[in-house]
């Protein structure tokens, strides 16, 4: 049996929707804009871009991404939809544990994507894009009418990113649960006080940085009162270390740890491959396929030769490179790539952007970035630009 179910957050006088904790965005003097059909939190008073950027690297951010779409999928056929609709082999991902993956349509190209946990070896739950969600609920359930033994089902809830070095220390005040114990890519289900509901835990993030995101419950108005109250207290309890941090910071710290926004560096045409996500397919996916565009994609990893650009980074001084930017040669003789994202790097100074250049280009390599019609000076760099700070075994 295939199921939506699909409770919608309600919106506001302009039709944007709002989360649950549009509220404290509001009163913590949040600048809102439009993103993904929400009115989100970009900026907070009294913060920079730099400073809220530089304050989750050395403390704790909170982040809003509760327009997030989450999904649960069970039943007997569950494992074999999902693994025929991503590159994921589910059979070596424990219970309890997470991975990203990738949506794939029939071209190998990249739908949207996802992470997916494992909750048993017929139960798993998938968190997907905001501004996708219209078109993965479609080709989900378009993919699941070849599966009978599989419910699907995709809810809103309150969705808290809590991200820094000091993640740990603050979240571990809230639970008896041993968060050491807890590593990067494993989920728990858990107790957070004040909160009178089960929350799913998983120790994972989009900065680079040690961190969790919470699943809270907020079906009713008690539960996203619960989930409001929390991330006050998060906040009011421990101003020192914990902040409310904007979709600014949330860009420059995933570019400056190298990873991906569906938009700009993953679209329907571009392979994993190509997106120097090769390691998405584990060996046993490459020997056994069966997988949404496995002819391309394998072929890809067999012969490089297919493959002549890839996703890379790109640094520079002056102006920042922005998205649909061309790049060039060293001589500005011929264009070789373009830029997918880019910004500032409040870590490292400078500029850092993901791009996708002709694999001729070595990293080190000299480049002209077609800027403001103007040929700026770029490098053609290794990513990350800022290492990862996950905590693994």
């Amino acid at each position: 049996m295939f199921r939506v179910t699909n409770k919608k957050f309600y919106s506001t006088a302009s039709s944007l929707l709002k989360t649950p904790l549009h509220e404290a965005h509001i009163e913590l003097g949040g600048k809102m804009v439009p993103y993904a059909g929400f009115e989100m939190p970009v900026l907070y008073k009294d913060q920079s871009h730099i400073d809220s950027h530089n304050w989750v690297r050395s403390k704790v951010g909170l982040f809003d991404v509760s327009h997030m779409l989450q999904h649960n999928f069970s039943g007997v056929d569950a494992k074999n939809l999902l693994q025929k609709i991503t590159p994921i082999d589910l059979s070596q991902l424990p219970v309890n544990s997470s991975s990203l993956s990738v949506l794939l349509n029939e071209n190998g190209g990249v739908i949207d994507d996802c992470i997916i946990t494992k909750h048993g070896e017929e139960k798993y739950y998938m968190v997907t894009n905001a501004g996708c969600r219209a078109k993965d609920i479609s080709f989900i359930k378009k993919e699941a009418e070849n599966f009978s033994g599989v419910t699907h089902e995709t809810f809103e809830g309150t969705l808290l990113a809590i991200q820094g070095p000091k993640a740990v220390e603050i979240l571990q005040k809230f639970t008896n649960e041993d968060l050491s114990k807890i590593y990067f890519g494993q989920t728990k289900f858990v107790k957070l006080a004040p909160i009178d509901a089960t929350v799913h835990l998983a120790r994972s993030g989009y900065t680079g940085e040690d961190g969790f995101e919470l699943s809270i419950p907020s079906l009713t108005a008690e539960e996203s009162k619960q989930s409001l109250d929390f991330f006050y207290t998060l906040i009011r309890e421990y101003p020192d270390v914990v902040k409310p941090i904007g979709l600014a910071a949330r860009d420059s710290l995933r570019l400056e740890a190298g990873m991906c926004l569906y938009g700009h560096e993953l679209t329907e045409e571009i392979t994993p491959i190509q997106a120097s996500l090769t390691w998405l397919i584990p060996k046993t996916r490459r020997d056994q396929g069966g997988f949404n565009g496995a002819s391309k994609i394998l072929s890809q990893i067999n012969d490089k030769k297919l493959v002549t650009a890839r996703r890379i980074g790109v640094s520079s001084k002056g102006p920042s490179p922005r998205d649909g930017n061309k790049i060039f040669t060293e001589d500005g003789s011929e264009q070789i790539g373009y830029i997918t994202s880019g910004s500032p790097s409040p870590t490292l100074g400078g500029n850092v952007a993901q791009a996708y250049i002709d694999k001729k280009a070595k990293i080190g390599s000299k480049i002209k970035i077609e800027i403001r019609g103007k040929l700026r000076e770029g490098t053609v760099a290794k990513l990350p630009f800022v290492a990862s700070n996950f905590y693994k075994a």
